[in-house]
């Protein structure tokens, strides 16, 4: 008899954990979606904010900044060009200085940081500052430095949402929208809630046009704070 080997079973694969998502699909809920959602409502009270109040530019929509300089060169707002540079300048430094203190700083502090900016920009403004160019430029690059400060506190973005509406509309074209893509409708939602917010406070009582977007941002950043039954909010 010949004395070869028995071949050992082969192990078999192990089985999928769960259906296939598809591509592009959103993680599921976290901890940090109610956050999330305050947050954008924060950027669009404080895009509101420097539009309405500040000379028609935006302090976290940087695409729209650099459209207004580009458009100045012919039959546009000429005098919007330092106010775009500005938000522009103000943005780039805060995504900067916080691209270069993570994962070290706490996105509580990148928070904090950003709550103080708004709440200092409010007072200013209802105290009569930011009438005057030179006081708008320091405004407007006050609340942009904020703006960039929070686009780097979660991987999902919270203050530019161009690619969430693509994302959502790509999905639903190809019928394989998740439960989980409530959460990004949400937060354009809030987007425009916040925007209303801020608008409403400016037709109603001007001087107050800055404190939606200080309250909402103060609202994220203690809803950070709070005890999480599950997953610890990102540090």
């Amino acid at each position: 008899m010949s004395s070869t080997p028995a071949t050992p079973p082969s192990t078999p694969a192990a089985p999928p954990s769960g259906p296939a998502q598809p591509a592009g699909a959103t993680a599921s809920a976290t901890p940090d979606e109610p956050v999330q959602l305050v947050l954008s409502a924060a950027s669009g009270a404080t895009d509101a904010f420097a539009f309405l109040c500040l000379g028609k530019v935006f302090a976290g929509v940087m695409t729209g900044n650099l459209v207004l300089v580009g458009a100045s060169v012919g039959v546009g707002d000429h005098q919007v060009v330092p106010r775009a540079l500005a938000a522009l300048g103000g943005y780039g430094l805060g995504a900067a200085a916080a691209g270069r203190a993570r994962p070290g700083v706490p996105v509580r502090a990148l928070l904090a940081a950003g709550t103080g900016l708004l709440a200092a920009a409010a007072v200013a403004w209802a105290l009569g500052s930011g009438r005057s160019l030179p006081a708008q430029l320091v405004l407007i690059v006050a609340v942009s430095l904020a703006m960039g400060l929070q686009a780097q506190t979660w991987p999902v973005p919270t203050t530019y949402f161009t690619g969430t509406f693509t994302a959502l509309l790509s999905r639903a074209g190809r019928r394989q929208l998740l439960h989980e893509d409530r959460w990004p409708a949400l937060r354009l939602a809030a987007v425009v809630v916040g925007a209303a917010a801020t608008s409403l406070l400016a037709w109603c009582c001007l001087p107050a046009a800055g404190t939606a977007a200080a309250a909402l941002s103060a609202l994220a950043l203690a809803l950070t704070l709070a005890p999480r039954r599950n997953t610890p909010p990102a540090m």
